[in-house]
């Protein structure tokens, strides 16, 4: 996959249509020359991503189309209600097609629509489902987002905020998610004193960290702030490379903020807001 992979086409549409691409934010976290690094491009022939089967549990697939939960469906499989193209299906862990006709006591279980909800995540609230209403969680904030059930898309620990993209579409999830897929992150992050200039080239360099090697492939002070704050690009699925990288170099992460993820921006959404992804930019996705 070459470098531009998570950039921004420059045409920005209406809030209607679903702006998004405005890669423009990233200048602000990213501004080069002296007070910035990069890695040196490379050659090196990456792997393709795996072919995806398009399977999916037909426990989830009960629950995306809204029936009940996961854990009910398998007890409805385990019952015998369900069939699969006319077979009662009792095996746990049964897999279906998006073409399977899935019957729950003879009424046909209808595929859900896809749907994709960017979430700008705060501080202190899980990206997991709480049944305690007590403990802050991001399906608080979408509840009202669609009826189709969705999860999200990789990690985002509690005390991190930014993006985090919510999704039904089991291809998506496996591909952003699979490490060789390398999606773009871009972190702001918060530290408890000012990072040196070596430091900040020794993030695009790389390091190991508890024997793993891991790199950014940008590294900058952010404009118009102290150097206690920087802005950093991996390509990785992981969430925590940053944070891992910054301790091994001694420092504190005060905050870790996503402010892109596979070439989304968090413009246009508040803090704890969220917003559909268009047409235009889940085909950007998947061409990606």
């Amino acid at each position: 996959m070459s470098r531009e992979r998570g950039e921004n086409p420059k045409k920005k549409e209406s809030r209607g249509e679903g702006k998004k691409y405005t890669g423009g934010s990233a200048h602000k976290y990213l501004s080069g020359g002296k007070a910035g690094y990069s890695k040196n491009k490379r050659s090196v022939q990456r792997e393709a991503l795996p072919k995806f089967d398009g399977l999916i549990r037909l426990n989830k697939y009960i629950a995306n189309a809204g029936y009940c939960s996961r854990r009910e469906a398998d007890t409805l499989i385990a019952s015998g209600v369900v069939s699969v193209n006319g077979e009662v299906v009792t095996e746990m862990g049964y897999k279906v097609k998006p073409t399977d006709k899935v019957r729950f006591d003879g009424e046909i279980i209808k595929s859900e629509k896809k749907r994709y909800v960017l979430v700008n995540k705060p501080v202190d609230f899980t990206i997991k489902f709480e049944d305690d209403p007590m403990k802050k969680s991001v399906y608080q904030l979408i509840k009202n987002a669609c009826k189709e059930q969705v999860s999200p898309v990789g990690k985002l620990e509690r005390a991190a905020c930014g993006l985090i993209l919510y999704t039904n579409d089991t291809d998506m999830d496996i591909k952003l998610t699979h490490p060789k897929f390398r999606v773009s992150q871009l972190f702001h992050v918060f530290l408890d004193k000012e990072v040196t200039e070596e430091d900040l080239k020794q993030l695009t360099k790389g390091m190991y960290v508890d024997d793993k090697m891991f790199s950014a492939e940008e590294a900058s002070f952010v404009k118009g702030k102290g150097h206690d704050e920087i802005g950093v690009r991996v390509f990785s699925h992981k969430s925590n490379i940053v944070k891992l990288m910054l301790g091994k170099l001694g420092y504190k992460v005060i905050k870790l903020d996503r402010v892109e993820y596979a070439g989304l921006t968090k413009l246009d959404i508040p803090r704890g807001n969220y917003r559909l992804l268009s047409e235009k930019e889940v085909g950007f996705l998947k061409m990606s």
